[in-house]
């Protein structure tokens, strides 16, 4: 169980890796339009706040690479349990107030993650 619950883990802090390539290089380009559904003068008109925004989501990415390489095991399960909390929250408030859609990419394999962490700590 614990080797799935940090497959989740990994696969979480990959989505978070793309987020911040998405925020922060790809914003305006015809990827980053499609994902976020936006126009080519709201994107650039918004540019230094996404970049921001990806920077957090590398954050959150490095705190979940940070809690996989721990070696202590209480050390590393209250990393992965903090950072996944993090993400689920985050994704939580932004399916309330941007999409729905990030309900599903982002809160719901941390919560999952989260679930998993947690059965397999016993």
């Amino acid at each position: 169980m614990g080797a799935v619950a940090n497959g989740l883990v990994v696969l979480v802090a990959l989505e978070h890796v793309w987020f911040l390539v998405l925020e922060m290089f790809l914003w305006t380009k015809p990827v980053g339009l499609r994902t976020f559904r936006q126009t080519e003068e709201k994107a650039r008109a918004s540019a230094a706040l996404a970049a921001n925004q990806g920077l957090y989501n590398g954050f959150l990415a490095a705190g979940l690479v940070w809690g996989l390489l721990a070696r202590e095991p209480a050390h590393a399960f209250a990393i992965k349990l903090f950072f996944l909390t993090c993400v689920a929250i985050a994704g939580i408030f932004g399916s309330l107030t941007v999409s729905r859609r990030i309900l599903v990419v982002q809160a719901v394999p941390a919560a999952l993650a989260l679930a998993l962490l947690s059965l397999s700590r016993g």
